[in-house]
């Protein structure tokens, strides 16, 4: 991955940022990290928003554009999309909840082959991610100082399925739930359709 696709690629795991925070967490010079910055603003892939600093002076903050978000690829979209129009089409909703049920049958039990039950939450939450960002999610466990977890998916790799069809996200909640188990209480706390950068969960022990 080169430099600018790292850029990228911090703007979108990390959300906004200033030029000084990129630099420090790609071991780089504010200058070099700038000069990246503006050529995205030049290719329309990146922006950025002036807020007043502490003495005065404004401190700019730079992001993706939606193009550059676009620049993470909705995985197999257009077909997807279709397939939904023809279930829905020959088979009504109650095909496209059948769909819905087999794959989320499916996800469940290859989440469950790499959770192990006897692990710590931590563990649970942090295997749960590696198996999201095989699919695409780019995902992380962020463990809390309260014993929680924040389950973070920085993209998704569904989302125009997702906007089409929201069981997708319902389904995809419920499996966290399962696989998980009783006694883990996952509440979506951000999600994307609703206009959030990502999609996160918190996760934490009950009784």
């Amino acid at each position: 991955m080169n430099t600018f696709d790292q850029v990228l690629m911090m703007l979108k795991t990390r959300g906004a940022q200033t030029a000084q925070a990129l630099a420090g967490l790609l071991g780089m010079t504010a200058m070099g990290v700038r000069r990246q910055l503006e050529l995205g603003v030049d290719k329309g892939l990146v922006s950025y928003h002036d807020s007043p600093g502490k003495v005065g002076r404004p401190v700019r903050r730079w992001q993706l554009s939606d193009a550059g978000h676009a620049r993470f690829p909705d995985r197999h979209a257009e077909v997807t999309l279709d397939l939904i129009d023809g279930v829905r089409a020959l088979f009504g909703e109650s095909g496209l909840e059948k769909l819905i049920v087999a794959r989320e049958a499916a996800s469940e039990q290859a989440y469950r082959a790499q959770v192990d039950p006897g692990g710590t939450l931590d563990q649970q939450v942090d295997a749960l991610a590696a198996a999201r960002s095989l699919e695409g999610y780019m995902a992380e466990a962020e463990p809390r100082v309260d014993g929680s977890v924040l389950l973070l998916e920085n993209h998704c790799p569904i989302c125009a399925a997702a906007q089409a069809c929201q069981q997708f996200c319902r389904s995809e909640l419920e499996v966290f739930r399962r696989v998980l188990g009783p006694g883990v209480s996952v509440v979506r706390i951000e999600h994307q359709l609703e206009g959030a950068r990502r999609c996160a969960y918190l996760v934490s022990q009950v009784g």
